[in-house]
């Protein structure tokens, strides 16, 4: 799919999901720049409000008490969900900690906290830096072109987050054909409910392989460290929005930021010739790409203020990561990458309570990845067949990028 096709469908977009290439589409920055705040109509039909300036953002992520993420099930439901029985719908939320607020949102992060700290992730570098070697050497050997989606972003987290969680590699084209259906949002609401259905039947055997015999790896540990406090279902659900989450954010950001460096050719150079800069340009390509539109949806549980704007009790409210990102009140210029500031404080990971539990893996990734794909190939370019874009995606993103080198 071409840029120009990707965006074929922009009416149907919600405002905060639109995209040019890299870009936040120019009416939320419009909105942003203007009002600061908007009505917002989602896929899913709800009607609520879009803040879109950084300090609002941070606002709003920041108060789980008056801006809930548990409480917005307590909306309507969404057309496809009618006939879903409140039994199933407990069992689908269970263990995703997207949509708890404390004091459950609490106990689940509180589990799972030491497992993500930079400590930890440190012990995972070296083989981090082996899959990264083993891929590159495979695309070397196969020579060029190639597709970096499928030949590099996709399976290096892929394999990271397989081997933390103890889930099988060999699965992956299964729980990745799942996770596009779940993440894509013009696929009819039924078919994503199946594809949820069919996630949780699949953990659901590697929890209980788990249960018969823990192993070293995170799974594992959760059952014979936690097993007494979690569910069966908070365990499935738990490594299921680990096992999403780990392997289809991170793909995205290798993916769209190399493109982005090919098309920034002296942001590339800078960051070839000078490896040593990474962390900052990990975190401006954090900035600038901002490939998650909004995070979880909230429910305003008072009456409150935001730019202005008088929000309801019970009203629906999102935030536009993107173009809170590229708010000039946040940085100067901030259309503009720059890979020389990499200042922290963005909002890429979201805010708050629910900041993500996987930034330091995430970022240990990129910062390996982007290095050594460049010096392997100094000669990277894309060729003259388009990249393909993926708006439609809770997580926007490449499907594929065609290189050359």
């Amino acid at each position: 799919m071409t840029e120009t096709a990707a965006v074929t469908r922009e009416q149907e977009l919600p405002i905060h999901m639109r995209r040019d290439a890299f870009d936040p589409a120019p009416e939320l920055a419009e909105l942003r720049d203007g009002p600061g705040i908007g009505r917002i109509r989602t896929p899913f039909g709800l009607e609520g409000w879009i803040v879109t300036r950084f300090a609002d953002v941070r606002e709003v992520l920041s108060d789980s008490e008056r801006f809930s993420n548990f409480r917005v099930s307590e909306l309507r439901r969404p057309p496809g969900l009618e006939d879903v029985s409140e039994e199933e719908l407990v069992r689908m939320r269970a263990g995703n900690l997207l949509v708890f607020d404390p004091p459950d949102h609490t106990r689940l992060r509180r589990l799972l906290t030491p497992e993500f700290t930079v400590r930890r992730m440190r012990r995972l570098e070296p083989r981090i830096r082996e899959i990264v070697e083993e891929h590159l050497d495979a695309m070397e050997r196969s020579g060029p072109p190639a597709d970096l989606v499928p030949d590099f972003a996709l399976p290096v987290p892929s394999l990271v987050i397989c081997e933390l969680l103890g889930v099988p590699y060999a699965d992956r084209s299964e729980f990745q054909e799942r996770s596009t259906r779940l993440l894509d949002l013009s696929v009819p609401t039924d078919e994503r409910i199946q594809a949820g259905r069919e996630s949780r039947v699949y953990m659901a055997d590697l929890v209980k392989g788990a249960q018969a015999d823990p192993g070293e790896d995170m799974l594992g540990m959760l059952v014979r460290e936690h097993g007494d406090e979690l569910s069966f279902d908070e365990l499935c659900g738990i490594a299921s929005l680990l096992l999403i989450a780990g392997h289809e954010t991170t793909a995205n950001m290798l993916g769209l930021g190399t493109l982005a460096l090919l098309r920034h050719p002296e942001q590339l150079a800078l960051l070839r010739d000078e490896p040593e800069r990474v962390d900052a340009a990990v975190e401006e390509l954090l900035r600038w790409l901002s490939i998650v539109h909004s995070g979880t949806g909230k429910m305003a549980t008072t009456d409150v203020e935001i730019a202005g704007q008088k929000i309801a009790a019970g009203d629906f409210v999102m935030c536009a990561l993107p173009a809170a990102n590229r708010d000039p009140e946040l940085l100067p210029d901030p259309d503009k990458l720059d890979i020389t500031r990499g200042a922290m404080g963005h909002l890429a990971f979201g805010h708050g309570i629910h900041h993500c539990l996987g930034a330091p893996l995430a970022r240990m990734e990129m910062r390996i990845a982007f290095p050594a794909l460049l010096q392997r190939f100094p000669g990277l370019r894309t060729t003259d067949a388009e990249p393909g874009f993926r708006s439609f995606n809770v997580i926007y993103g490449l499907t594929s990028l065609p290189i050359a080198w």
